[in-house]
């Protein structure tokens, strides 16, 4: 059998599944923060479940832009419909939350913006160049939705140079248009390869336990490598409730290892694989080899 096909055990989630809270005084102390600059979080807002080990350790992927997404994609626990207006003084805060946090490394994100002329991509490009100003020799990752593909749009964010670009494929091809019905694999793969022709460390992540197939998984793996992509995350999706796609497996922590190996061969310069993974674990031990 396909060892990317194998299933996990039997009964509820197994046990590799399982979190707990490092540092529950560090986890509030973040969570203030937060609170206090009018933030959100994707940790929270897409109940990720490494909260507790990230907040934990004073670190929180930021999400731009609210936390209402103009877009329905079958597996995100972020929720949809009309959006409030963007707050023009949100980068101001976030860069403010960064140095609060004692931050080396920040991840932002936010919620697809379709409403919005740019797509949000303003927000992001100001978001780095506050935390630049504030934060100086702080890192900066930005987790983009696609804009829709649009050059001028991107452009916005590329020119602000963050360290790391990341767009996430999320799943195989077959598979994307019950996946993330608003978005393309073609528009994603268009998107990062022209993030590394503008000379930034590209990065993406996608999901096991859609019904994709082991040749399907390692078929993105090339694409993504070959629109150079430097840095790949693989993670396990677990269904946010029954409103969303069904998940048709566990993936073993062995298959997550196997696919490790097989995207290093690949040439990618760093990979996170395993069950807990999402797209801004370990974000700050990534960058270095890349």
């Amino acid at each position: 059998m396909d060892p990317v096909l194998r299933k996990g055990g039997p009964g509820g989630k197994p046990p590799w599944l399982k979190v707990r809270l490092e540092d529950w005084a560090e986890f509030r102390r973040t969570e203030e923060v937060v609170l206090t600059h009018g933030l959100h979080t994707v940790c929270h807002s897409a109940r990720c479940p490494n909260i507790g080990e990230c907040w934990s350790r004073g670190t929180a992927t930021l999400m731009l832009l609210g936390n209402t997404c103009t877009r329905t994609c079958g597996f995100c626990a972020v929720k949809s419909g009309v959006p409030r207006a963007f707050d023009p003084h949100e980068p101001h805060r976030v860069a403010e939350a960064v140095k609060a946090l004692g931050l080396r490394f920040a991840v932002l994100t936010s919620v697809a913006r379709d409403d919005l002329p740019d797509g949000g991509a303003w927000v992001f490009a100001e978001s780095i160049r506050e935390i630049r100003r504030l934060c100086p020799g702080v890192g900066v990752e930005v987790l983009i939705p696609d804009l829709r593909g649009k050059d001028e749009h991107l452009d916005l964010v590329f020119d602000a140079r963050p360290d790391v670009l990341n767009h996430n494929i999320e799943t195989v091809r077959r598979l994307q248009r019950r996946v993330r019905p608003s978005a393309a694999y073609g528009r994603s793969l268009r998107v990062l390869a022209r993030a590394a022709e503008r000379g930034l460390v590209a990065k993406s992540g996608l999901m096991l336990g859609l019904g994709e197939t082991g040749d399907e998984v390692r078929e993105t793996l090339g694409d993504l490598r070959a629109a150079g992509v430097r840095i790949v995350t693989i993670g396990q999706y677990l269904r946010p409730d029954e409103d969303h796609l069904p998940m048709e497996r566990y993936a073993s922590p062995e298959e997550f290892e196997e696919l490790r190996d097989y995207a290093r061969v690949l040439g990618f310069d760093h990979v996170e694989s395993g069950p807990l993974v999402r797209s801004s674990y370990h974000a700050e031990r990534a960058v270095a080899p890349a």
